[in-house]
């Protein structure tokens, strides 16, 4: 390898796409394409940059396969910081088995950090920490011993638990000034402001306050009955009832959190729940038969008593009830939660992460683009939305489980 490519390599791996591009900017051999590549990736033109690498790609021949595979692993990076989380998932561990079987430690470890952040994109932390518990970041340099860290804070906050994350960030924050990256770093700080900006909104009688993730953590240990509107559970301690699947039901449920220690009236269950302003007989009959239904799902926790105006929640054993709501409240808050990191999606990425249509999806950002929350630009399968990051709200690093949206 010659001295021009190896000192572009070393500059990108520091950070400064510029340097690469000034000694290889002319070039078009593969190694060249490839830096290019990542060159232009580092400074946000992510098209161009996939397109170069697909070329390096085919310009190595059979018998430079591991170079194959790092174009293959430096693409899927793009995909990712693209947003475009339908990229081949399968060609992306066939490079990663063909560097470790070529004793490519770094980048075989870095393919495995990519599966790991899209796995926590598209809300399975599960299968995150399974895949990372199989990686060693010991023998790694700093800058891959970074991404093991902040995939471990990522997984913490994702459960809500608030010291394993922050714990994970301060030595990622070590590790990346020990590698000397600026956009690593920036990454780090980043990740740690959405640690402290609020995830949720406390709703109780006498009470209306946003939550960072320790005070959620704290709440949901505490004794309180807890109606969950951010994940559509009911909860105390340990026990959980999923209402996730039974609208009507949850609906109820946070009506009825929501007037407590009071009653909920018959009207305004109706109205808020079947969405009606006036009602008859047969909805005040409906209205029996899914109260009945609610009791028979929250028997364990608590119960539901009518009383002369409408029905009150009875917690069983706690002395509190309040509501866990989402920080900002709209009908398609949980699109404008993912586009909230600063990055562009593509329709077909949110439909992914949010595990509903893509149909349904670009209803709810033509719906958000007519109200000026979201803008879009490209065209066709190059089609992007992005939006700013509102002050305080919370991204999707965050977010607990896909949400629905209609």
């Amino acid at each position: 390898m010659d001295s021009l490519i190896t000192a572009a390599g070393l500059a990108l791996a520091k950070g400064d796409p510029l340097g690469a591009l000034k000694r290889i900017a002319l070039r078009d051999d593969p190694p060249a394409l490839a830096l290019r590549g990542i060159a232009m990736a580092q400074l946000g033109d992510f098209v161009r940059a996939k397109a170069l690498l697909r070329s390096a790609a085919r310009k190595f021949g059979s018998a430079e396969a591991v170079a194959r595979a790092r174009c293959v692993v430096a693409e899927a990076e793009v995909a990712l910081a693209s947003r475009d989380l339908q990229f081949a998932a399968k060609g992306l561990d066939a490079a990663r088995a063909m560097l470790e079987a070529h004793g490519d430690r770094i980048n075989a470890a870095h393919a495995r950090y990519l599966e790991i952040k899209r796995l926590l994109l598209i809300g399975r932390p599960d299968d995150a920490e399974r895949a990372l518990a199989k990686l060693d970041p010991a023998p790694l340099p700093p800058a891959s011993k970074t991404a093991h860290q902040l995939m471990l804070a990522g997984i913490a906050m994702r459960r809500l638990k608030s010291g394993a994350a922050r714990a994970a960030l301060a030595r990622a924050a070590e590790t990346a000034r020990q590698a000397r990256i600026p956009a690593l770093a920036a990454e780090v700080e980043n990740a740690l402001h959405i640690l402290q900006a609020p995830i949720a909104r406390l709703s109780v009688h006498d009470e209306d306050r946003l939550l960072r993730l320790e005070e959620v953590e704290a709440l949901l240990a505490s004794k309180a009955f807890v109606v969950d509107a951010c994940r559509h559970v009911v909860r105390q301690e340990r026990a959980v009832i999923s209402l996730a699947k039974r609208p009507v039901l949850f609906a109820l449920a946070r009506a009825l959190g929501e007037s407590w220690p009071g009653d909920a009236t018959r009207d305004s269950l109706i109205a808020r729940v079947f969405r009606l302003k006036i009602a008859d007989e047969s909805h005040r009959a409906r209205l029996r038969v899914e109260i009945g239904r609610l009791r028979r799902v929250l028997r364990p926790l608590a119960d539901v008593q009518a009383t002369k105006r409408g029905f009150a929640l009875i917690p069983r054993r706690a002395r509190k009830v309040v509501v866990l709501a989402r920080p900002v409240e709209e009908h398609h808050a949980a699109v404008l939660a993912f586009l909230a990191d600063g990055e562009s999606w593509s329709s077909s990425a949110l439909s992914l992460a949010l595990a509903t249509s893509q149909r349904t999806v670009q209803r709810a950002l033509d719906s958000l683009a007519a109200g000026g929350k979201v803008q879009s630009f490209g065209r066709g399968r190059t089609r992007r939305w992005v939006t700013p990051p509102p002050p305080g709200f919370t991204t999707t690093l965050l977010l607990p489980a896909p949400l629905p949206i209609d």
